[in-house]
C-alpha cells in the first residue's frame, strides 16, 4: 500500500490570529489538492479551542476540490445527537463523492474539555458510551433503512435516514487516540489515528491493533496505521524549535515541554524531517496527515510541496 499524504488546514490558527475569514482557507485546500498532497484536514473543538466547525467548512471544501479526501482530525461525536450528525456526515459525503474520512476521537480530560462538554448538555463522565452508540448508531443508519436501538445514552425506534452517504456503508472512520479505550476500540474500525506521543510508541502499539483485528476475523490490512504529525520546517533547527515551542504555547496554552511530551513533532531542517518521516513509514504509517507548526501557512504547504513531498512520495511508493 503506498504511502499518502495530508495537510492541517488552520482553522484554530486562522480564530487565534483574529482572521476567521474562510477564503484563505478554502485556497490553502485547493494548493493542497494541486501541489499533491492526498487530504485535507480539519479539527473540531466547540468551545476548549474555538475554531470553524469542521463538517460545515469541509462542505466549502468539497466544493472547491475534486480528488483530495477530507478528513476530521479528529470530531468528538460525543457532543453529536448521533441521528443528526449521521444525516450531516451523509450528506457531506454526498458533496463530497465519496471522499469523507470521519476521523473521531473520545476526548481528553482536561479543564477546558471538560467545560466544553458542560456547555453542550453533555456529561463527560459519559463520553466514551456516548461515542461508542453514536458511532454505532451512524453506521447502522448509513448501511440500511427502519435502525432500532436501546442503548444506556440513546434509544431510536425505526428510523430511517436519507440520503445516505455516497460511500457505501458511509466513510471510513479513524479513530484517534493513544489511551488504553483508543488502542482497544481502533481494531474494529478502519484506521488507528494517534498525535503521538512518538514513533516509538506507534511501532510499540500498532502490531498490536492488527492483531486484535486479526483475531476479530478481519484481514492483516483492515486497519490503516495513520498518524498526525506537528513540523516546523527550518534550515536553522533553533529557530524550528523556537517556533515550534511558540506555536504549541499559544495553541494549548500549556507549557510547550508538556504538549511535546504527549505530540509528536518535529522541528528542523527538510533533510533531517524525511529521515524522521521514513522512520514512521517504518513502522507501518501509511498515511501521515502534517500539521505547520505557524508561520505562513501557503508558503508551507509550496515549500512542502516542492522540497519535502517528491522526496515522501518517493519513500512511499518503495
Amino acid at each position: 500500500m503506498a504511502v499518502e499524504f495530508g495537510v492541517l488546514i488552520p482553522t484554530r490558527e486562522a480564530v487565534m490570529s483574529g482572521r476567521p475569514e474562510t477564503a484563505p482557507l478554502l485556497t490553502m485546500a485547493e494548493r493542497a489538492e494541486a501541489a499533491g498532497f492526498d487530504s485535507v484536514w480539519i479539527g473540531d473543538s466547540l468551545i476548549a479551542r474555538p475554531r470553524h466547525e469542521p463538517l460545515t467548512l469541509l462542505a466549502a471544501v468539497a466544493g472547491r476540490t475534486r480528488r483530495v479526501r477530507l478528513g476530521t482530525g479528529v470530531l468528538l461525536p460525543a457532543l453529536r445527537n448521533p441521528v443528526v450528525l449521521a444525516h450531516i456526515v451523509g450528506t457531506l459525503d454526498r458533496a463530497a463523492e465519496g471522499r469523507v474520512i470521519l476521523g473521531i476521537g473520545f476526548a481528553a480530560d482536561n479543564p477546558s474539555i471538560r467545560k466544553e462538554f458542560a456547555a453542550a448538555g453533555v456529561p463527560f463522565e459519559r463520553r466514551v458510551g456516548r461515542f461508542l452508540e453514536t458511532i454505532e448508531i451512524c453506521q447502522a443508519l448509513w448501511r440500511r433503512d427502519h435502525v432500532s436501538f436501546s442503548g444506556k445514552h440513546f434509544t431510536l425506534q425505526d428510523v430511517t435516514m436519507e440520503p445516505k452517504p455516497h460511500r457505501p456503508g458511509g466513510p471510513p472512520i479513524w479513530i484517534g487516540g493513544s489511551g488504553p479505550t483508543a488502542l482497544r476500540e481502533a481494531a474494529r474500525f478502519d484506521a488507528w489515528f494517534p498525535t503521538g506521543p512518538s514513533v516509538e510508541f506507534f511501532a510499540q502499539h500498532f502490531p498490536g491493533v492488527q492483531a486484535a483485528a486479526r483475531a476479530a476475523g478481519r484481514p492483516p490490512d483492515a486497519v490503516t496505521g495513520a498518524a498526525y504529525l506537528t513540523l516546523a520546517l527550518d534550515a536553522n533547527r533553533a529557530a524550528a524549535e523556537q517556533r515550534l515551542n511558540s506555536f504549541l504555547e499559544t495553541y494549548y496554552a500549556a507549557p510547550a515541554r508538556t504538549i511535546l511530551a504527549r505530540q509528536a513533532t518535529y522541528a528542523g531542517p527538510i533533510e533531517g524531517c524525511v529521515e524522521w518521516l521514513q522512520r514512521w513509514i517504518d513502522a507501518g504509517a501509511r498515511h501521515l496527515a502534517i500539521r505547520f507548526a505557524g508561520g505562513d501557512q501557503l508558503a508551507q504547504v509550496d515549500e512542502a510541496a516542492s522540497k519535502l513531498l517528491p522526496r515522501l512520495k518517493r519513500l512511499g511508493s518503495l
